[in-house]
Parts: structure tokens; sequence; C-alpha cells
């Protein structure tokens, strides 16, 4: 899990993510948003490999990437639960007083 968490807290890893989320992509594709060399893209590649937040397909020359959202959920729920955020038994947010602001365009 720690190889999820460490891949996560890269803001490159993120926006990769955040690509794939609404399709596949090959490398190709997902460069033509950074402005990074090729060998540091292949580096934060590596990375969500390790950390299976992506799986790579290769056809010929070609590797699509795509989101595989069931590690990505499983790192979340296990960092809610150890910050106790799914405890049933604690009191949510507006219990706690987080939510005593007014909202936009009331008094």
């Amino acid at each position: 899990m720690s190889e999820v968490y460490r891949a996560l807290a890269d803001p490159t890893r993120r926006r990769i993510l955040e690509l794939l989320r609404d399709r596949e992509m090959n490398a190709g594709e997902i460069a033509e948003h950074f402005s990074l060399a090729k060998p540091t893209l292949s580096g934060h590649f590596a990375v969500l490999r390790e950390a299976g937040l992506v799986s790579p397909e290769k056809t010929g020359t070609t590797i699509v990437y795509r989101l595989n959202v069931s590690v990505l959920e499983e790192a979340l729920m296990a960092l809610m639960g150890a910050f106790k955020f799914l405890d049933p038994k604690s009191p949510s947010r507006h219990e706690r007083g987080a939510l005593t602001e007014p909202h936009k365009g009331e008094g």
C-alpha cells in the first residue's frame, strides 16, 4: 500500500491518473499534456505501474495505459479507515462543527 501512497504523492502522477480517468491513452497522448523529458515521464509511468495504479498494454511499439480503479479505491478506503472517516460511531463533520460557516448567498 505504501507504493500507492508514494505514487499519489506526486502532482504529475496525480495528473496522469486524472487524464486516464476519462479514457485509456497511449504514452504519447499523455506526454502532450506535460513539458517533461521522456525519461522523466517514463519514470512516472514506472512508479504508477509498480503501485498497480495503471495497467499498460503494449501493442507493437505503442504502450496504452488505463487506470486501475480498484487499486485506487482500495487505497482511498484504507486511508479513510485509518483516519476513522468510515467508522459509523465517529461523529459526522456536521456534528463536529465543521459546517458552521454560512453558505454563499446566506447572511
